[in-house]
């Protein structure tokens, strides 16, 4: 197990890279059809396939890495540039393309559901919160590492959830300029944790380094 305070930073680095904030304009526009009671369900399974996804990264992300023969230094080195791809992206206020493209954004418009596809997934859990939470989950062995991993994994869903049930007034409240100001801060906290990643990562790739 690691010391509580690198498990509160784990659950940090999660909740800015799935960035719920960010979230809450984008659920208000697609939910303007909606009543108020589908607002709650869409709120509900997206958090729902949220944590699921979450889960399923941090307990499966080691084998699938061993299946393709990938070490997990590498691994630390290539989602830490992606991760540091998506904060540059939320430093600059824009919606990164790896959580969802103008494609994907036209097909939502004509979904009846939009909770699973494309909310919880790319725009929530995408790429970049995924490889976080593999990273984190094979820093140790222990089951009980692993069970903290989880929890980080399930209280972002939580708090996902709280962020999409007051989505309408808080984006009505906050308006373009605090989301953006939002965002830009939550990047700039995920570019110093994509950096430590990546000089974790680095480190055990290059020796010489230290």
């Amino acid at each position: 197990m690691l010391d509580w305070t690198e498990y509160a930073k784990i659950c940090l680095a999660l909740l800015v890279i799935v960035n719920p904030v960010g979230a809450v304009p984008l659920f208000a526009s697609m939910t303007l059809a909606n009543t108020e009671e589908e607002k709650k369900h869409i709120a509900r399974t997206a958090s729902i396939a949220v944590a699921v996804v979450l889960v399923i990264a941090a307990v499966g992300g080691q084998a699938l890495l061993a299946l393709f023969g990938i070490s997990i230094a590498s691994f630390k080195v290539g989602g830490a540039i992606l991760i540091l791809w998506l904060a540059i992206s939320m430093m600059h206020g824009a919606q990164s393309s790896q959580k969802q493209t103008p494609d994907e954004a036209r097909e939502a418009e004509d979904k009846e559901s939009i909770a699973v596809v494309p909310l919880a997934i790319p725009l929530l859990s995408g790429p970049g919160a995924i490889s976080t939470i593999i990273i984190y989950a094979t820093t140790r062995s222990s089951v009980a590492h692993l069970s903290a991993i989880i929890a980080c994994g399930v209280l972002v869903a939580l708090v996902t959830w709280m962020a999409l049930r007051v989505a309408t007034p808080v984006s009505l409240w906050l308006g373009k300029t605090g989301v953006n100001i939002a965002t830009r801060l939550m990047g700039l906290l995920l570019a110093a944790v994509a950096v430590e990643i990546f000089a974790s990562g680095i480190v055990v790739l290059l020796p010489g380094l230290k």
